[in-house]
């Protein structure tokens, strides 16, 4: 095994940071149990037995050989080619020392039934959606079964709609890894999802559950309509339901031999017009989905699951389909040929293909309308091919609603008797917003939401709205957008992809290669932005993420608060030889991309700043005319000391309104007890803001925001351009949102004039 690379961990082992080490389920699992959500024991066999493996069995090269003339385009191709990939997997041998540790595991755990799921290091993240991608093993119980399934996680990593999806997404097959985490099963009496966010409409004020009896593996694949119950986010009370009849659950099997051992069991006739949940377990349901958001500090996708009267939470991954929020389209007034559950908005039209399974996809051509019983991730290269997609069954939690939210496609899920009542050919309009299909092509003059966007984008604004990011993958895209620039480029997330500790790396001679790899990551948004600016916020690792890297435990110590621990411009003055590298990588990247600026987070004292400011400078990093230094304002003394901070020589400030609202109130921003305390508009924090913008401003200083305040109080955005503002920094989902805010806000001060 690598040196320093752990094959086995335990969920409280890691955290939402150790994505390359047990990918994005598996650091989920971990950041929950951590954050004392509960969430069913477990351990993650990592990527790095993973990679172990295929560099034992030695067959990288046939597996490349076999998807070299892969055609993604060509569905039976692809599937043959999967199967063989897969096949060359499952007859390599598994290390005999990896298969013993993962025998002891399942017995430390003690035994039982488990699940067995697939956690690629490229999944459940923002603008990357691999759910359903690979292979969950469930009712597990014995060894030999766990160790069989761990490999079978890792033989579908190349399903051919795994392999289709890292083609479309840009992913290398072999930079993508795959951990397995080996999970306490729970046995549902009911199940389900949870959105903190409303789906289809992205109204951040709800709270969307749906709910089925038995199995939660019933309303992923649409095979069971749920019920659906819609919570007010704030109050956490229940404003709508819908109840589904349900005549049959996905059960365990108690009679079966093998790890096939879920059945299909009737629903008792008196019960299956019963609500799944009651409300006393809805409202506690959402009181942890709120908690789950406010700690990830992004709206969440949830799988949960409750026996014995228990309340488990299975999974969360952010919410990757969120739409700015638009004018309310107006219902089509015209004959309804079906209803069903409004599941991805939009209205398109185009001639039917009914599908009745996945082997006859390639008959759905570009700008058809796919029908069919229900969507399985096979369906996916012909759902990207669809102009919308009508389903018999399903919720907006089921397959085709998700996928269709992530392409930006219309939906209509649950319409019940589509695929009889539709025929090949006919013409209908799908109006994924209200749940409707109509015959024939219907058109209406109204303002559509491609409409209503491509009015926000065309807004212009005196006050600068510039984006908050950390993931490559999306700097293209949000690079198209009308934005100013970014305004906050986390380093973190580079880091820990990296995912070795930069003293780790020093201590072998290879400064150079952390240098080359930051500086690449680096790259990809100042291309994608130039010449606007990039502004890079220097590493604000604290010591429990740092420990988490390779490396890490020989250089990091045990902090009780790393919130208020080694880390910022305090960890740059006395650890200079890292953030000298760190230095070398911007150089490295200003030489083609000089709109590249710095900020520096979590400056403590005067001192701190000034002598950051000299390091840099002796690296040749010196304020230029295209060269800028801000400072994040994000502790109560950069308030307190303003002037001060800013005589050493700044050219802007960005308030970190999360951590100066915790320093303000003394509020652990992180613990959900004290959730209602956390609260950007308390008069002290208020006080606190308007004093920044108004000193950096009367000294010709420039000033953000880059907390999430902006983003969630639009009351609060006006205050800051009327304080006098010069630039507000928000996430990608509300660029338009908060550049319409500012433009009303800066046309009722008439600063346009």
């Amino acid at each position: 095994m690598r040196e320093g690379q752990k094959t086995i961990v335990w969920f409280n082992e890691v955290t939402k940071k150790d994505i390359p080490i047990v990918g994005g389920k598996g650091a989920n699992l971990g950041e929950l149990t951590n954050a004392g959500v509960p969430v069913p024991p477990g351990f993650i066999v990592t990527a790095a037995a993973y990679f172990d493996f295929l560099e034992q069995a030695k067959i990288s090269d046939q597996i490349r050989q076999l998807l070299h003339p892969a055609d993604t385009n060509n569905s039976k191709q692809l599937q043959e080619i999967a199967r063989k990939v897969q096949q060359v997997i499952l007859d390599a041998k598994m290390p005999a020392e990896l298969a013993a540790e993962i025998r002891e595991a399942y017995q430390k755990m003690g035994g039982g039934l488990v699940a067995v799921r697939s956690s690629a290091t490229a999944e459940d993240l923002p603008e990357a959606s691999f759910a359903g991608q690979q292979r969950t093993y469930l009712n597990l119980r014995t060894e030999k079964e766990v160790v069989a399934a761990v490999q079978g996680c890792w033989a579908s990593l190349f399903e051919a709609r795994a392999i289709f999806y890292r083609e479309q997404q840009g992913f290398d097959h072999f930079q993508v890894g795959i951990a397995v985490p080996v999970q306490r099963m729970v046995q549902s009496e009911s199940s389900g999802v949870m959105f903190t966010i409303e789906p289809v409409t992205s109204d951040r004020s709800k709270i969307v559950i749906e709910a089925i009896f038995g199995l939660g593996e019933a309303i992923v694949s649409g095979e069971v309509n749920p019920d659906l119950y819609v919570l007010d986010k704030e109050s956490l009370t229940i404003s709508s339901k819908k109840l589904s009849r349900q005549d049959r659950q996905l059960i365990r099997n108690p009679e079966a031999s093998d790890v096939s051992t879920n059945i299909w069991a009737p629903v008792p006739s008196s019960e299956q017009s019963l609500q799944k949940l009651s409300d006393t377990d809805i409202a506690k349901l959402a009181w942890i989905g709120k908690q789950i958001e406010y700690h990830y500090d992004f709206p969440q996708d949830i799988e949960w699951a409750k026996e014995n009267k228990k309340i488990f939470i299975l999974q969360t991954r952010p919410v990757t389909t969120i739409k700015e929020t638009i004018e309310a389209e107006p219902e089509i007034k015209a004959p309804v040929l079906l209803s069903g559950v409004a599941a991805s908005p939009g209205i398109a039209s185009g001639p039917v293909k009914t599908i009745p399974d996945a082997s006859q996809i390639d008959r759905v051509h570009d700008g058809d309308i796919l029908v069919t019983e229900m969507t399985t991730p096979d369906f996916v290269p012909a759902m990207k091919r669809a102009a919308a997609i009508v389903t018999n069954r399903g919720g907006r939690t089921a397959h085709a609603a998700i996928v269709s939210r992530e392409l930006g496609i219309p939906c209509v899920v649950g319409a019940e008797e589509a695929t009889t009542t539709l025929s090949d050919g006919q013409v209908i309009t799908v109006d994924g917003s209200h749940g409707k299909v109509y015959e024939g092509k219907v058109t209406r003059r109204i303002k559509t939401s491609s409409v209503s966007t491509l009015f926000q984008e065309s807004i212009k604004t005196k006050t600068r709205v510039y984006v908050n990011l950390a993931q490559p993958e999306l700097a293209d895209r949000v690079a198209t957008r009308n934005v100013d620039g970014v305004g906050l480029l986390r380093a973190e997330f580079m880091m820990a992809h990296i995912g070795e500790h930069p003293n780790y790396m020093l201590s072998q001679n290879r400064g150079g290669e952390f240098i080359d790899k930051l500086a690449a990551g680096i790259t990809t948004f100042a291309q994608a932005f130039h010449p606007r600016p990039v502004v890079y916020r220097t590493n604000d690792f604290k010591t429990n993420e740092y420990r988490s890297l390779t490396g890490g435990e020989n250089y990091e110590g045990t902090e009780e608060n790393p919130m208020l621990g080694y880390r910022g411009a305090a960890r740059y003055v006395k650890d200079v030889e890292v953030f000298k590298l760190e230095l070398a990588a911007i150089k490295k990247v200003r030489q083609s991309y000089p709109g590249l600026w710095v900020m520096i987070p979590f400056v403590r004292t005067v001192n701190e700043l000034a002598q950051t400011v000299k390091i840099m400078e002796a690296e040749g990093l010196k304020r230029s005319e295209d060269f800028k230094i801000w400072m994040m304002v994000e502790v109560p003394s950069n308030i307190f000391l303003l002037e001060k901070f800013l005589k050493v020589g700044i050219d802007g400030i960005s308030i970190g309104s999360n951590d100066l609202t915790q320093l303000i109130l003394g509020v652990d921003r992180d613990n959900a007890t004290l959730a209602e305390e956390f609260d950007e508009r308390d008069e002290a924090v208020m006080m606190a803001l308007e004093r920044a913008i108004k000193v950096t401003k009367s000294l010709g200083v420039t000033s953000s925001i880059c907390g999430q305040a902006p983003s969630v109080y639009p009351e609060l955005t006006e205050k800051l351009v009327e304080w006098g503002i010069t630039s507000v920094s928000v996430s990608p989902d509300m660029i338009g949102t908060t550049r319409r805010i500012i433009a009303k806000a800066e046309a009722k001060l008439k600063l346009n004039d």
